[in-house]
């Protein structure tokens, strides 16, 4: 796996940045693609759902992890 690499987002009007492996950042825009979802749109919600003390690519990362052990029942 690569190291990470920024990516830019928009949230709630104002840009930002997250740095995620591309393997990440790929995932997490094919889960955005696959529930017709604008991938902005998709990073404000895990961002409104993220506890404090958890980073925006972290956060990202696990909703990832999440949606895939849920697809195969983990």
């Amino acid at each position: 796996m690569a190291r990470p690499v920024k990516h830019s987002l928009t949230l709630q009007g104002h840009r930002t940045s997250v740095s995620l492996e591309e393997e990440f950042w790929q995932a997490f825009r094919k889960i955005a693609q696959d529930q017709d979802m604008p991938l902005n749109a998709l990073a404000a919600q895990i961002d409104a759902g993220r506890e404090d003390d958890t980073g925006l690519a972290s956060a990202i990362r696990l909703f990832v992890l999440k949606h895939y052990q849920d697809q195969i029942g983990g």
